[in-house]
């Protein structure tokens, strides 16, 4: 049984795979397998891996179910301890799996580790050095377009990009795998906030680099489907994650973070898009599975409070 396994979600991946997978045959640690799963691709992407990468173990599903679906078929099919995310546009750097693997192995309580994602076209440049959630209901994430060597060292964060990182399988025995409801987008805040409730952490790993083009199914940073999806998510991460007094508490500072966010989007020409999003979320939110509260995760429930109020501070940059 190998120690870890990769899991790759592809969609018409067909012009990214060749970079992705050649990095994998290089890696300085060769105890893996690697997964693809393919969302109904229309392309070559599923015969092009079955001719010149015929290690790696393929499934393909009939139709898009989207990213959350895809990965959590990998992760059924993984027989290791720990599943590495990896998007199908990026380029592992040769010491990804190794470095990752050792990084989650010295914290015997975290769940995930993401890499230093940077970005394709300028490598000197962030692209995710870790996802965050504000009271704001903002997710964000930290040092992106900015200078990589501001992140030169390894640290907590909120929770891991699912576009390059590695989890503990057997945790999500415990808080479940991602959430199908979401399709794509903010599944991986969803799931790190899961985690964290439970009392686990999600940590980012400055030695581990992956190279990351961005949009590579979507196709742009804005875009109807991205931001009519986005918007519903994030009313489903909060329902599901903050018990009712919680909500009630932060409702003031989430209503004004929903705000801001409608009249961005609608200077930038999405604004219908966002509101039908928001309000598609709240009729639907109560389909979504809960987080059941305990009270023994009381103390957890309260470390979060605060960083969701930090982090308003880390997002403006105060």
């Amino acid at each position: 049984m190998s120690e870890v396994s990769i899991v790759i979600p592809n969609y018409n991946g067909m012009g990214y795979l060749k970079d992705c997978l050649d990095s994998l045959e290089v890696q300085s640690m060769r105890d893996f397998e690697t997964i693809l799963v393919d969302n109904g691709s229309e392309d070559d992407s599923v015969s092009f891996v079955r001719e010149r990468y015929p290690k790696v173990r393929i499934k393909r599903l009939e139709k898009n179910y989207g990213f959350c679906r895809a990965v959590n078929e990998g992760i059924r099919m993984s027989t290791s301890p720990y599943v590495i995310l990896l998007n199908n546009d990026t380029r592992a750097d040769i010491q990804l799996v190794q470095k990752l693997l050792a990084e989650i192995k010295k914290y015997p309580g975290c769940f995930s580790v993401q890499a230093k994602v940077v970005m394709m076209s300028s490598p000197d440049k962030m692209d995710d050095a870790g996802d965050f959630y504000c009271a704001l209901g903002w997710a964000f994430a930290e040092g992106k377009g900015k200078p990589e060597t501001d992140y030169q060292k390894s640290r907590r964060i909120f929770a891991s990009c699912a576009a390059a990182a590695i989890y503990r399988k057997s945790v999500f025995k415990e808080i479940g795998l991602f959430d199908e409801r979401h399709f794509a987008y903010l599944e991986d805040v969803d799931m790190g906030y899961r985690a964290r409730i439970s009392g686990y952490e999600n940590r980012f790993a400055a030695d581990a680099v992956v190279y990351h083009h961005g949009s590579g199914t979507t196709g742009s940073v804005y875009n109807e489907f991205k931001i009519r999806y986005s918007s519903r998510n994030n009313v489903y991460v909060i329902y599901k994650n903050m018990p009712i007094l919680q909500i009630v508490l932060n409702l003031p500072l989430l209503a004004l973070g929903f705000v801001i966010k409608g009249v961005f989007f609608s200077v930038k020409g999405y604004g219908g898009e966002y509101v039908k999003g928001v309000f598609y979320g709240l009729r639907t939110a109560n389909k979504c599975s809960k987080v059941r509260f305990k009270t023994k995760n009381i103390r957890n429930y309260l470390i979060i409070q605060l960083e969701l109020w930090r982090n308003i501070v880390r997002k403006l940059g105060f």
